[in-house]
């Protein structure tokens, strides 16, 4: 049996942020703690999760757009033509995607904020159109800090 290195996410707890995670091991902790609020998320963790949901939803829109566009107005200019299966298709994919991983989002915010020393509750500035976001924006970039272990389960 070998014994787990430094560094490799199996080295670290579930219950413990994993500093400098890689892509797999933030998307394998973020489906593992599929509803965990409680504990700490690093940025990486956090970051990581973040580029690839915006990937997989920029592909679906992109699919959705190319394979049957949101309609318009018929050549002759008299009709209006819906949109086609294929948007139809991609945008219910995408509404099903993004139910799927709205909890488990949520929950890795909650985890951010804990690493840097904020409540939770901070996740509810989402609620305040425009600024919210980019609060939680900056507080999500800023660095882990050690008074946030009274977040640890």
């Amino acid at each position: 049996m070998t014994t787990p290195q430094p560094g490799y996410s199996n080295a670290v707890p579930l219950s413990q942020p994993l500093y400098g995670a890689s892509l797999g091991d933030a998307v394998r902790r973020f489906f593992k703690k599929y509803a965990t609020f409680t504990g700490r998320a690093s940025r990486s963790e956090y970051w990581w999760w973040a580029l690839v949901s915006f990937v997989v939803i920029t592909v679906l829109q992109s699919l959705a757009f190319i394979t049957g566009g949101p309609g318009g107005v018929s050549a002759d200019g008299t009709t209006y033509e819906g949109p086609g299966a294929g948007y139809l298709i991609f945008n219910i994919i995408l509404f099903i995607y993004s139910l799927a991983v709205l909890v488990p989002t949520l929950a890795l915010l909650v985890r951010r904020l804990h690493d840097g020393n904020f409540s939770g509750f901070f996740a509810f500035l989402l609620l305040i159109p425009f600024l919210g976001p980019i609060i939680i924006f900056v507080l999500a970039l800023l660095p882990s800090k050690p008074e946030g272990a009274r977040f640890d389960a």
